[in-house]
């Protein structure tokens, strides 16, 4: 895992941060981890504490779930793939926001090379308390991303339902 500097004009053009003004990124700056992991590398694991925002800003993470005694968890656990890239950057670790604040999900990366922004909550919640319109637009663009992945969800259980509505046919 290798780590690096963000400029604020890539901040600028991830969509979460786009309607941020210049100053309001150079703040938010300080506070992000650029981190590059390598095809299989672990991201975080299921049930591990969410204390962080993930920002894919390029490749694909499987977020996959674990089986008790099977280490390690294979692609076929895989219940979505997220990939990332700067202008369409997909987001993980929105539970850090929400109770009990777990991962649900372990993350792998499963291309070449993974670019991830990691900023921890602690720190957007400061920003928050001293910028409530930056906390607005940041947590506007999450409830878009949750609605999205219920969405999402909705979609693989109602193909599911149907499949097996099918096989009793």
């Amino acid at each position: 895992k290798g780590e690096g500097m963000i400029n604020n004009e890539l901040l600028k053009k991830i969509t979460i941060f786009e309607k941020l003004n210049i100053d309001q990124v150079e703040k938010l700056n300080k506070h992000c981890e650029l981190a590059v992991y390598r095809y299989g590398d672990k991201l975080f694991t299921e049930n591990d504490d969410a204390i962080s925002l993930w920002i894919i800003i390029d490749g694909k993470v499987d977020l996959r779930f674990e089986l008790p005694g099977k280490h390690p968890t294979t692609e076929d656990n895989t219940v979505t793939s997220v990939k990332g890239k700067i202008a369409v950057a997909k987001i993980l670790g929105w539970s850090c926001f929400v109770s009990p604040y777990k991962m649900r999900l372990s993350a792998y990366c499963t291309s070449k090379k993974c670019e991830i922004i990691r900023i921890k909550k602690v720190d957007l919640l400061k920003l928050f308390q001293d910028d409530p319109k930056m906390g607005c637009i940041i947590m506007s663009y999450l409830v878009e991303v949750v609605g999205y992945r219920f969405q999402q969800f909705q979609d693989v259980v109602a193909k599911s339902i149907g499949q097996n509505l099918l096989a009793g046919w």
